[in-house]
Order: C-alpha cells, then structure tokens, then sequence
C-alpha cells in the first residue's frame, strides 16, 4: 500500500523539523512491519511569510519520503488542503490529512490505514476530548457544531481535518467543482463506506494557531452557506412573522381610531421604523453572502497556483 500524508503550512518553520523527525521515523517503523510499502509526506506552504517554504526544501533533501508545494500566495487552510490531495490523486492508494503542529496523534494513521484495509474509504479522525482548548473555544465548537447540524449540514463532531481518504473517495471528491471549500461537509457528502478512529488530542509543539476568531467565524459562514440554505427560509419566516405583526397593528390602529383615540406616540413610530430597516438590511446581508458565494463560482478562477514543486 502507497500513502501519501497531506500537510497543510502557514507559518510552521518552529515546529516542520519536529513533526518531519517524528512522522519519518513512523513510516520507516510501518514499512518494516509491511503496514505500508512506500510513503510521501506533501508539505504544502501557503504562501508562508517565514522559512517554511526554506525548511521543507531541506527536509526534501533529507528525508526520502518528504515533498513539498509552494503555492503562489496565500490562499487558506482548505484550499492549500485541496492542493495537496489533488496533487496525490493517482499517484497513492489512499491519503492522510493532517496538521503541522503535532495536536493530531500520528499514531491514529496506523488505525486508519487498517480501517482502510478493511474496507472503509474514509476514515474521521475524532479527538476524545477538547481538555488541551480553552473554555472559549470548547463552548465556540460546541457552538459550532449545534448550529450546524440545525442548519442541516451532516457533521461528525470533533472531527476538523484529520482523515484518510482511499483512492476511489479522493477521486470522488476531485470531482466537486466548487470554489467555496468546506471539506468536512464535502467529503461527509461522498457516501462510501467510512468509520471513526479516536485519538487523544495533544498541546502544539511549537508556534501558535493560525485560526483567529475572525478565521473561524468565516470558516462557519462557509460551512453553513455552502451546504444549507436554511438561512434563507429563516429569513422567509421572519417576513411572515412580521405580516402577521402587521396585521395585528392594523386591527389596534383601526379600534383605536373608531374609539377616537388616534394621537399616535412618536416611540411607536421609531421602532417600527428601526425594526424593519434592521431586518431588511439583514436579510439583504444574508441574501448578498449566497450571491457572493454564486459571484466566486461563476468566475472558476483557479482554487490555487502551484509556484514551485520539489
């Protein structure tokens, strides 16, 4: 079996030399025990601003198993994601997503690759617990996960991007035409046989998060407009909520005129006008994110563009 392991750079030149070290001494040990018969770990710097893309060409030639992509600026996490599997599709049986920073259990490939062996294309891989998170952003996933699955997009929880793909699933996917990258979703859509490997969530080695609260709140308002349109039939339902308070207002209006008493209060007045002026210019915010989603899919501009290979 041929696995290549897909990993994702921006900004990583304190911790590539560690998670290099020790994924290389893994393969060897897996190769040995014939649990796979050859390997290729694609480092993929994401337009890196420090000497990531200048310590993966010393790893290349270092290590025999190690590749790697400089992408021509920064395009994000998904998309530098999407490079590095559509560089392996037919050139491996199955491939492995994974970050840089040594929080996922480089052990759980092994469990992996026996799932794959067993039949399974895709393979979830799902932290026990979030004890290595602060309380914000346990209570944001948590959050995140929620609101997802009421909007109707199908998730596995705790699962970010630690994966195995099989050849026929990573075919599938090189398939799906959009722009607007939201793998979890997409590749929880494939449909082919899959199974859950756990594994215990570690501290990073070394640097700090690339995923800033402005980051992940993008990443959900990807997620939920590339794979629902819940939004828009809320939105639907708060226009009839609002006839219906109309109509209500109307019948008041009416009584109190028959009855004489018209002097209206200006306050009455404000509220109505600032309420709907706040709903309508919501409702033209989330209409405008799906037409800016429909603008990015018509232009099918290139996802990313490869400046180097080595």
């Amino acid at each position: 079996m041929i696995l290549n392991i897909v990993i994702p750079c921006y900004n990583e030149e304190a911790v590539l030399p560690e998670t290099n070290r020790q994924l290389t001494e893994l393969i060897g040990e897996w190769i040995s025990r014939d649990v796979l018969n050859d390997c290729r770990i694609v480092y993929v710097d994401d337009g890196s601003k420090d000497r990531t893309w200048e310590i993966i060409e010393g790893l290349q030639q270092e290590s025999p198993y190690a590749h790697g992509l400089k992408l021509a600026h920064n395009v994000g996490h998904q998309h530098a994601l999407w490079a590095g599997l559509m560089n392996s599709v037919g050139k491996c049986d199955a491939v492995v997503s994974i970050d840089a920073d040594l929080q996922h259990d480089i052990h759980a490939i092994e469990e992996m690759v026996d799932a794959y062996k067993d039949g399974c294309e895709v393979v979830y891989g799902v932290r026990n617990d979030r004890a290595t998170d602060s309380a914000f952003k346990k209570k944001t996933a948590l959050g995140f996960y929620r609101l997802m699955g009421k909007m109707g997009v199908d998730l596995i929880p705790n699962h970010a991007d630690f994966r195995l793909l099989g050849s026929k699933a990573l075919e599938a996917l090189s398939q799906y035409p959009e722009r607007n990258l939201f793998l979890r979703g997409m590749v929880r859509s494939l449909g082919f046989k899959e199974k859950i490997v756990h594994f215990e969530c570690h501290d990073r080695f070394a640097g700090e998060s690339k995923y800033t609260l402005r980051k992940m709140f993008n990443f959900a308002v990807d997620g939920i407009t590339s794979f629902s349109v819940q939004p828009l039939r809320i939105i639907s339902l708060i226009g009839l909520v609002c006839v219906g308070i109309s109509i209500v207002e109307m019948i008041y209006i009416l009584v109190a005129y028959f009855r004489g008493d018209v002097i209206r209060g200006w306050a009455s007045l404000l509220f109505s006008v600032w309420f709907l002026g706040g709903l309508l210019l919501f409702s033209m915010g989330v209409v405008g994110e799906y037409i800016g989603k429909i603008y990015k899919e018509v232009k099918r501009r290139p996802r990313f563009i490869v400046e180097k290979e080595v």
